[in-house]
């Protein structure tokens, strides 16, 4: 087998919006398979940001420091003639202050919420608690990945226990990372191009429009990303997201209006769904908001096809887990019990 690799080696030392360097961020090698490879320039059109280029009928790296190791390139590869492999070395010390721990009253309150949203709805996985570092905050004490990741796939990773903290220098999906405010958007997601390319949408105009439309927070606004298990919290949280069967986000649903009657007005598209949906909306609106997943996570991620996801506001939480607490006395169990099924 002929390959070529392209290598960024990661050393150099320039501070970055996420209060890391360079050195301790994630490098990548870029492997083409020349016995495979056709030359039908699809890794040079999808890349987000712009490494790859044709020259001579064969794809070659540049600017290789700028790869996020997303895979759109792989992955949009026919023949999988492409390879990424992350180059990671162990998280270094930054040498600032860290946050002090969470309150251990807090801590009590958290875990109390996330016991009652297990045993009531029966969730088989964690309720994570989000949160985003603002630029001149400091950093919880809690791990990095050793290797690029993308923001779905981290609050997979909190559902299953695992707490993961994420400067820009962590995260492999460009899109979402700009939408959280971890970095600019590449040009090629703020015209729509990209979407185009993946028969998303019908045509730029469009692709422009969702982008126009869907919410996002001030580049380098935010430092990093927090995401942790409800009942295992490292920082103050700004969003639980729960992750569980449309039956369990009915019964959410209707704990929040327990006490109100208020309907809701959900905002969901199929677009953006984790970093959106899932978290922007809830924590700038200030409401409850649902999400039937995206192409990206559901490509990215073990999410199961009959799941979907929920982003509750912090500042909503009390009042969710008492009318869940209600609706588990009586309603919960006799809906699931099919009390007015005929007896066929």
């Amino acid at each position: 087998m002929s390959e070529r690799i392209a290598l960024h080696e990661g050393a150099m030392e320039v501070s970055d919006a996420a209060g890391m360097t360079d050195a301790s961020a994630v490098s990548h090698q870029i492997r083409f398979d020349e016995d495979l490879c056709t030359g039908c320039g699809l890794c040079e059109a999808f890349c987000p940001m712009e490494v790859i280029v044709m020259g001579e009928g064969a794809p070659r790296v540049v600017h290789a420091e700028a790869c996020w190791g997303c895979e759109t390139c792989s992955g949009q590869c026919p023949v999988h003639a492409i390879r990424i492999e992350a180059t990671a070395q162990a998280a270094q010390e930054t040498g600032e202050q860290l946050a002090p721990p969470l309150a251990e009253e807090v801590r009590e309150q958290y875990r109390e919420w996330a016991r009652v949203l297990r045993e009531v709805l029966g969730l088989r996985w964690h309720p994570v608690a989000v949160s985003l570092i603002r630029e001149g905050e400091p950093l919880p004490d809690v791990p990095l990945p050793e290797e690029r990741l993308r923001y779905c796939q981290a609050l997979m990773a909190a559902r299953r226990g695992r707490a993961l903290m994420m400067p820009a220098n962590r995260h492999a999906c460009p899109d979402g990372t700009s939408i959280l405010g971890l970095s600019p958007i590449p040009k090629k997601l703020a015209s729509g191009e990209l979407y185009i390319l993946f028969h998303k949408l019908d045509s730029v105009e469009a692709a422009r429009r969702m982008v126009a439309e869907r919410p996002s927070l001030p580049p380098r606004s935010v430092r990093a990303t927090v995401t942790c298990p409800l009942d295992d919290p490292r920082c103050e949280a700004e969003v639980v997201a729960v992750i569980g069967t449309p039956e369990q986000m009915m019964w959410l649903s209707m704990a929040t209006s327990y006490y109100t009657g208020h309907r809701h007005d959900f905002h969901a598209s199929g677009y953006n769904a984790q970093c959106v949906e899932t978290t922007l909306i809830p924590l700038t609106s200030g409401e409850i908001n649902i999400s039937f997943g995206c192409y990206g996570c559901r490509a990215s991620s073990d999410v199961d096809d009959s799941l979907m996801m929920m982003g509750i506001p912090v500042s909503l939480m009390d009042e969710v887990v008492r009318g869940l607490r209600e609706l588990g006395r009586r309603a919960i169990p006799q809906s699931r019990d099919k009390v007015y099924l005929p007896p066929f």
